[in-house]
């Protein structure tokens, strides 16, 4: 769904440009034609007549109102090209231009072109999803209006004659010597708009306008680290950035480099290079929750940073947008959609922590900002770094294939060496009768650290208290309602909850199948290791960070702030605790449970529990007094499990690589995944062989105009959740070797008549196939 998009929706007095071509009859006939491209399925480009009367206002990138089908009901459209040769029929007139400057530059509109191109979404939807939507409604568009004394007086022939409470008035601004905000002048000189409006009229003042800057919002105190000097790694993974930059070539560098290596300042020193140079930089970063110390940091090293996430408030989004489309922004900092900044001078892109799943957008479109972001550097000519400690298989793959240059960071800085990891074996530490979250090792780790001066990270990654509700004499398990999923109980709450639709009801006292009073508690979330701790550990400080309890990131950087003064001693809680901190007083990093997604079934579950393992491992050991790392777990002989204690990622990679070699999945083969939904199981079963069967004859087609064409069709199948938000679920899994062979098939299918009626959603490159 989108925001509508007609005029009506518009709030505020209209713009000088929307005051001309109101009326159907406007002239036409200057030979001047726009494209046009809307919101919606329809996703072609309409060639529409500009009046003359809006050839002055009309430009590439900004929005119009024009009238569109059969009904010509007023539509909001972008003009995405203006040209002098006429559609083969008479064309409609624009009716009104809604934009005094362009919202999307050339460079923008070409990217979001191979962006609907390459993912299969109308370019419509995609401009209407870069653009924000407080920018495309106005908002935080109030303008702070100054008034100006004249000397001389601008009016013509005789000087007019003032009264003494306009030339008191006129007095005060001439010793004033600047441009004074209305409100000021009419509080310093007691008088009334209209003595102002007067001295205006008569050309004795003048109306200046300015845009109030927008402030940085506030996440958090964190203080920012001196620059230091270079490691030789860092200073020559800094010199082949800025040769490319120099240069001004495309070129995509993967920073790899150990946690703790100093990626963060090879990326500050590059882009101190391209701000001195006059351009700006991106910066990704994968969620919000990261971002407290990171604009710190670069707010220490920049004055003119603007933020980019989904917290800001609708005006201070629509005025980052207008002060980085002005220029008045060096770097811009924030998730996904940053990728879409307006920029004008764009010199650099950072990705950091490049592999995070965060950057995938998991609606309509669903692309991925990292790819987005390569391709946006390719298309300006300028370099992209992305950098992690756990590189995407994708990414590494693209090295091996040269497609990206290596840049390695082999050590931590000031070379503290990483730290040593320990695994629990949790199938020896289980007792009868008896569950606890925290192994005799881990707790005398904790207590050791604790009592050296040390701080505790533990990460367990799933929320709640207990993970399952199950009827121990008949095996029934509390289900949602709405999903195939088991709900899990959240006591704070007291609440049985489905962490995929928010479907919450009381937890049963009896089985709501036998009626027995046998019903039982199973599993571990971060509110039962909470009441753990609180019992091992009553009078140690302790606090969770998860969704639960982090609903915002201001909280988050309140959290961060007490854990860096020492009030906090514990710090447990979901992945979110497993990257990107910085805390060098932190000596010990357990994970109670390292197999949460080891299991899953998705063919990236060893990967990412990899990176989780990695990542948090790289929280301990940052300071001079070093640190250690437990891992509890089930699986120890498993290679992600005991790659990830040996900080060993190369050998993972090639291990990993070998596996999806062999399936010809991802990076090898290009994926794209199908889901055919309906809220009766028979109609998506139905729908989704009858998907199955188009693709196969498209297929067919395809082979025989390229005989070499090779793509494997997986399913249909059952999604692993088959029930979601109350919709039955089966899914294809397309894969091939080229992407142009699964977009030509792709293609034909979605406009395939028999399957108009059926409810098909489309990822292509999916990172999950739940």
């Amino acid at each position: 769904m989108h925001d509508g998009g007609v005029i009506r929706s518009m709030t505020g007095s209209p713009h000088p440009a929307e005051q001309v071509g109101l009326f159907d009859n406007a002239t036409v006939g200057t030979g001047l034609y726009a494209d046009l491209v809307f919101p919606g399925p329809v996703g072609k480009t309409w060639r529409y007549a500009v009046p003359e009367e809006l050839v002055r206002h009309i430009a590439v990138g900004k929005r119009v109102l024009a009238p569109f089908g059969r009904s010509n009901r007023s539509s909001v459209g972008y003009c995405v090209a203006l040209t002098s040769e006429p559609p083969p029929v008479v064309a409609k007139p624009i009716r009104r231009v809604l934009d005094d400057d362009p919202l999307l530059s050339p460079a923008l509109l070409q990217l979001t072109r191979w962006l609907a191109e390459y993912y299969l979404c109308p370019w419509g939807d995609v401009l209407e999803s870069v653009v924000p939507r407080p920018a495309r409604l106005r908002a935080g568009t109030r303008e702070r209006v100054f008034i100006e004394a004249v000397t001389p007086p601008l009016a013509a022939g005789s000087v007019p004659v003032l009264t003494p409470r306009q030339q008191a008035v006129y007095a005060w601004l001439l010793q004033a010597g600047r441009a004074v905000e209305m409100g000021e002048l009419l509080r310093q000189t007691a008088c009334g708009p209209t003595v102002v409006r007067n001295l205006i009229r008569k050309g004795y003042a003048l109306v200046v306008r300015q845009r109030s800057p927008t402030r940085i919002p506030q996440l958090g105190s964190m203080p920012a680290p001196s620059p230091v000097s270079l490691t030789p790694a860092q200073a020559e993974a800094l010199a082949a950035i800025e040769a490319a930059f120099q240069a001004g070539r495309f070129e995509a560098f993967l920073l790899f480099g150990v946690t703790g290596s100093g990626k963060t300042e090879v990326y500050l020193r590059a882009i101190e290079k391209v701000v001195a140079a006059g351009r700006q930089a991106i910066v990704l970063v994968p969620e919000i929750s990261l971002t407290p110390q990171t604009i710190e940091r670069f707010r220490s090293r920049f004055d003119r940073i603007a933020v980019l996430h989904s917290h800001l408030s609708d005006a201070e989004r629509a005025g980052f947008w207008r002060q980085i489309a002005a220029g008045e922004a060096d770097v811009i900092i924030g998730a996904r959609s940053a990728i879409f900044a307006p920029t004008r001078r764009l010199g650099l892109i950072v990705v950091d922590e490049e592999h995070e799943p965060s950057f995938k957008q998991e609606s309509t479109p669903r692309y991925h900002a990292r790819d987005v972001a390569v391709k946006r550097a390719q298309l300006e000519s300028i370099p992209v770094v992305l950098g992690s400690a756990t590189p995407s298989l994708e990414s590494w793959y693209n090295v091996q294939r040269r497609r990206y240059t290596l840049l390695t960071l082999p050590s931590r800085v000031l070379d503290r060496p990483l730290p040593p990891v320990q695994i629990v074996d949790m199938r020896h530490e289980v007792r009868p009768g008896r569950f606890r979250a925290i192994s005799p090792a881990l707790e005398e780790a904790i207590r050791t650290a604790l009592r050296q001066g040390g701080q505790v990270i533990l990460l367990l990654n799933r929320r709640g208290f207990d993970t399952y509700i199950l009827c121990p004499a008949c095996g029934y398990v509390v289900q949602c309602r709405f999903c195939s999923v088991a709900l899990t109980y959240h006591r704070d709450a007291d609440q049985a909850v489905c962490h995929y639709c928010g479907y919450e009801q009381p937890p049963p006292s009896r089985c709501p199948q036998c009626d027995l009073p046998a019903i039982r508690h199973y599993g571990l979330g971060t509110q039962k290791l909470e009441a753990e701790l609180q019992t091992l550990f009553p009078d140690v400080p302790a606090r969770r960070m998860d969704s639960d309890v982090m609903r915002r990131g201001t909280r988050y950087g309140a959290v961060l702030d007490a854990f860096r003064r020492g009030e906090v001693r514990i710090l447990f809680g979901t992945q979110m605790i497993a990257k990107g901190l910085d805390f060098p007083n932190v000596t010990l990093v357990g994970v109670v449970n390292a197999d949460t997604a080891l299991y899953l079934p998705d063919f990236r579950a060893a990967e990412r529990t990899f990176q989780l393992l990695a990542q948090v491992a790289g929280r301990t050991g940052r300071g001079e007094r070093g640190g250690r790392v437990l891992v509890q777990t089930y699986n120890p002989e498993h290679p992600c499990v005991r790659l990830a204690a040996a900080h060993n990622f190369v050998a993972f990679a090639e291990h990993e690589l070998a596996s999806r070699q062999a399936l010809g999945y991802p990076p090898f083969g290009r994926m794209a995944r199908l889901v055919v939904r309906s809220r009766e199981e028979h109609l998506a079963s139905e729908s989704a062989r009858r998907l199955a069967e188009a693709l196969g004859q498209a297929l067919q087609a395809l082979q025989h105009r390229q005989p070499t064409a090779t793509v494997q069709i997986l399913g249909p199948a059952p999604c692993p959740l088959l029930r979601l938000r109350n919709f039955y679920r089966y899914q294809i899994l397309l894969l091939t070797p080229r992407p142009a062979w699964r977009t030509w098939l792709l293609k034909q299918v979605l406009a395939h008549p028999g399957l108009r009626d059926a409810d098909i959603s489309l990822d292509i490159d999916p990172l999950s196939v739940l």
